[in-house]
This record gives C-alpha cells, sequence and structure tokens, in this order.
C-alpha cells in the first residue's frame, strides 16, 4: 500500500511538472549592468532608458544589429523634396489599451520630448533638426527642416511612440507608476520597484513578431560579480556585460552560452576647457591656478593621451574585450578615418609637452571615473591615474554611481572625468552634435558638452556635413572634423571601443548588438 501510494504520487508531481513546465519556460528573468532613470521614454538620453523604452514603446525607425534602419512604425519613408521626409505608417498598430496609433500620436510624441523637465540628458539632440511636423491624413506625416538633413531616418529610431490619450497631461512620474506607460511595443509595463525589478508581460496584439516570452523580468545587479552569481546559481537566465575576469571560467562552463559583438561605446576622458581655476586641479603644492589652467592648453591635454598606455589597458584590464582608438567611431561606422592612428604610449614625449606648456613640474589632478556602469571602468580609471602621475600629473581618482557622476557633470562640477558614449547612428554626428559642439539649447548642441569644448570652424564642419546629401562629401568633412576636434585639439580624449560580452543559459542564445541593447525579442530557446 505504502509503494502504491509513492508511486500515485510520483505521478502527481510528474504531472504537475509537464502542466508547469511550459509556463516557467515562458518566463525570461535578465539580469542588468545598470538601471534605467525613468520608464518615462522621452526623460533621458541614456543607454539604459533607451534599452527598455523600445520593449514597451515602439520608433518609427528600428536599428538591426548593426546599426542599420529598418522599417518599424513607419512601412515607408522618403524624401519629397531636400527639407522635407515624408513617413507612411504602419495601419493597425495598437496600443496596448487597445486603441489604434494614428499620426496624432507621432505628433504628439516628438513635440514631447523638449518639453520634459528635470531630464539630465535631453534627447533634443535628435529631434531639434524638426522644424515642422504636418499630419497629412491618418497614416501620413511629414516632417520639415531647416536645411537638408539626410541622417534623419536614424535620428528617428532614437525616439520612441508614445500614446497622445495616455501621455497628453501625464508627468514623468505617471509613467513611473505605469499610469502613462502605454505603447505599442512586443511588452506591457506590469510594475517597476527601482533597485529590485522591472516586469514585463507579452503583449499578444504586437504589430511585429511575437516574442518567445510571455513574462520578462529585469533585475538591476550592478555589481558585475554578483550579476555573474546570479546567472550561475540560476537566479537569471541572461546577463550582459560579463567581467572580463569570468570569461575563462564561463568559457569552460558546460551549461553557459556567450556572445559578443565590438560596439560603438566609446570610452573617453572629458577635460574642463570652461575655467582657469577649474574645481580639481592645483599646483604641485596644491595652490589653485589663477591664470590659464593646464586643461585648456592643448598641449597639456596632448600630454595627457600620450601619458596613456591604450594597449595594456585593453589587453591586461580589459583582457581583450576592447578596440583602443583616437576617434570617435569603430572601423565600419560610416565616417570612420583609416588614416587616424592609435594615439601612442609615450611617457617621455608626455613630460615633454608638459614642460613646454609650462608645467615642468606637473600639476595636481582629482578625476572623477564611474562606478560599476562600464566593464571594469574603476580599474581602468585607475589605471590611467597611475599612468597620469608617472609623468608628473599627480592624480587621485575618484568613483561614483553614473547618475551622480554625469548631474554633477552637467554643472560643471569636475575638471576631468572618464564617461562613456555609446553612438547609436552608426556615424558621428551625433556624438560630435551631443558631445563637442558649442552648446547651444536652441539649436540642440552641446547638450552633453561637459568639458565646455567650443570652436567656430569645428561647428561650421559640422553643421555642413549635416546638410550635406552626398555621402562621399559628407564622409569627407566628418573626417575633417574628426581630426580637427579630436585628434589636434583633444575636445575629448578616446581611449577604447568597448566589446560586450552575454552570458546565459546553455540552451538560449540572443543577436548581440553594436549599440549593447539586450532585445528580449531576439533572445530565443535553441531548438
Amino acid at each position: 500500500m505504502r509503494i502504491r501510494q509513492v508511486w500515485v504520487f510520483a505521478l502527481a508531481l510528474a504531472s504537475l511538472w509537464l502542466i508547469y513546465s511550459p509556463l516557467r519556460a515562458a518566463e525570461l528573468r535578465m539580469g542588468l549592468n545598470s538601471e534605467t532613470l525613468s520608464i518615462d521614454p522621452h526623460f533621458a538620453n541614456f543607454d539604459s532608458n533607451g534599452a527598455l523604452a523600445q520593449h514597451i514603446f515602439s520608433p518609427l525607425i528600428f536599428r538591426d544589429a548593426n546599426m542599420q534602419p529598418q522599417p518599424a512604425l513607419a512601412e515607408s519613408w522618403r524624401n519629397v523634396d531636400d527639407k522635407t521626409w515624408e513617413f507612411k505608417l504602419r495601419r493597425g498598430v495598437k496600443f496596448h489599451d487597445g486603441s489604434e496609433m494614428t499620426a496624432d500620436d507621432v505628433k504628439f510624441s516628438f513635440e514631447r520630448v523638449p518639453t520634459i523637465k528635470n531630464t539630465p540628458s535631453s534627447l533634443t539632440v535628435y529631434t531639434k533638426q524638426i522644424k515642422s511636423i504636418d499630419i497629412v491624413d491618418k497614416y501620413t506625416i511629414r516632417m520639415t527642416t531647416d536645411a537638408p538633413f539626410p541622417l534623419m531616418p536614424i535620428y528617428l529610431s532614437t525616439i520612441v511612440i508614445v500614446s497622445k490619450k495616455a501621455a497628453q497631461n501625464a508627468t514623468t512620474e505617471d509613467f513611473n507608476r505605469g499610469k502613462a506607460a502605454i505603447g505599442t511595443g512586443p511588452y506591457k509595463f506590469v510594475e517597476w520597484v527601482k533597485g529590485e525589478r522591472i516586469v514585463l508581460d507579452r503583449f499578444d496584439d504586437y504589430w511585429g513578431p511575437k516574442s518567445e516570452w510571455t513574462r520578462v523580468i529585469m533585475r538591476p545587479i550592478p555589481n558585475a560579480t554578483s550579476r555573474v552569481a546570479a546567472l550561475l546559481s540560476g537566479d537569471v537566465d541572461i546577463i550582459d556585460a560579463v567581467p572580463t575576469v569570468d570569461l575563462e571560467r564561463l568559457k569552460k562552463n558546460p551549461n553557459i552560452a556567450l556572445t559578443s559583438s565590438v560596439t560603438s561605446r566609446l570610452m573617453f576622458l572629458v577635460p574642463d576647457q570652461r575655467r582657469d581655476n577649474s574645481p580639481f586641479v592645483t599646483d604641485v603644492a596644491g595652490k589653485p591656478f589663477t591664470s590659464k589652467g593646464p586643461l585648456r592648453d592643448p598641449r597639456v591635454r596632448m600630454a595627457i593621451s600620450k601619458a596613456i598606455d591604450r594597449k595594456a589597458i585593453a589587453a591586461r584590464i580589459m583582457d581583450g574585450a576592447a578596440e583602443p582608438t583616437g576617434q570617435l567611431v569603430p572601423k565600419g561606422f560610416f565616417g570612420y578615418d583609416a588614416n587616424i592612428a592609435v594615439p601612442g604610449y609615450d611617457p617621455e614625449g608626455s613630460k615633454k609637452l608638459l614642460a613646454e606648456a609650462g608645467y615642468p613640474n606637473g600639476f595636481r589632478l582629482t578625476m572623477q571615473i564611474p562606478q560599476n556602469r562600464y566593464l571594469n571602468d574603476i580599474a581602468t580609471g585607475e589605471a590611467i591615474g597611475q599612468m597620469l602621475s608617472r609623468v608628473g600629473i599627480q592624480t587621485q581618482v575618484e568613483a561614483f554611481p553614473i547618475g551622480v557622476l554625469l548631474t554633477r557633470a552637467s554643472k560643471f562640477e569636475w575638471s576631468m572625468f572618464m564617461v562613456g558614449f555609446g553612438i547609436v547612428t552608426g556615424e558621428p554626428t551625433s556624438a560630435m552634435r551631443y558631445l563637442l559642439a558649442t552648446q547651444d539649447a536652441d539649436k540642440g548642441l552641446g547638450m552633453g558638452n561637459r568639458g565646455a569644448y567650443s570652436n567656430a570652424k569645428f561647428d561650421a564642419l559640422l553643421l555642413k556635413a549635416e546638410g550635406t546629401l552626398d555621402d562621399a562629401k559628407r564622409a569627407d568633412l566628418l573626417k575633417e572634423a574628426t581630426r580637427y576636434a579630436v585628434v589636434d585639439d583633444l575636445a575629448v580624449i578616446p581611449l577604447y571601443h568597448q566589446i560586450h560580452i552575454w552570458a546565459m543559459r546553455k540552451d538560449l542564445h540572443n543577436i548581440p548588438r553594436m549599440d549593447e541593447y539586450t532585445f528580449l525579442n531576439d533572445v530565443h530557446t535553441v531548438r
């Protein structure tokens, strides 16, 4: 009798497993290296926000894994004339509340972007070229620019469409609570418990291919060691930004699969070119400079560049997960200049330049760096601090969470800091417009120019390139602008392009993307 009871119990358990396992298999749990700042897709021009936004919402134009524009809510687009773009919208697209997406929602979404308050990094850099938006009919919209703007399709891929009905009188906090988070994306917003999880459910009326996952749980795990531990313990199914120190161990684990891609993520230094008495720069005795500050001298910025051994950082700290660079975009991107060499490591040349600039004994510098936002960011920042100290720039390093770092950088509180920027347009104008152009809020220029670099010749080259329809001529202008502002002026000091690595259960596969996004629709069970 007892044996029979055991068998009945075992059969019951097996039946429950057969019923339950398909449901559990449809849930995907992901460990994220960085948490979004908001559910509001127009709140901040940060990658963590953009990556989440394109799950709940959809753009007119989508970027594929190689950052090429593809139809999304817009089925097609064309130039009516040099300054007018027409977009034909996909018919029958439903918002998560069942209402239909129309040209009214598109117009509202783009006009909403510049109204966002308290943004730490505005998306207007991608919309300022739009002079007017006109609705032709329910499924056709036209956008007019002040000048020819050949990059319109790829720029529009950064802006997602929200429901006018849900968002018209909504605040960013209404999005965070879910009240206004009504999109046309593959997933519906369920909840956001800050610091713990974001929960999304599959939207079965999604206009595109349906996701394999009925529920997705995203867990922010900024500590890389903890992120790997969560994967190995089975607490999550996939993680991004795999730390290089764990690569060999994960490669040998038969239960883990890995994917990777060279990305558009540029790591760089931002020197203060705004002030003579920059707050974290002093002479060797600790006294502030009252005359021209050292960082405003291009010879000093070149000395800093020469003091950094990029190849050693890539090999020893990044374990090969980085490509040293001296320009904004990686090889293969439009505007990449093969004639710009990776800056060489030349400590003696660095000391010579410091002496020529009037600092033979160097000076003191405190450099701020991100804390666990980018792959090996703290180790990289500390190594750079040591390299600078060896040539006489006595450098201390302070690490901050990325939100704190950038918020204070936007207030020009730092003298030199390290940060990353993902160039999502597949060419350099977005980075030039955002990071290097002279600040002009009305024109959407220099919104992330936290070093206050300003050069009229560079600005003119950029604007000319943006308005040049001929691809070959535009590429030449972008290369000239890169040499002028980055190679010669060192408005920012490029370090390397990051290689992004994902790790997951062995029965999963994802499509690695150059923008580092993890599109959960592109995560599949290996069959």
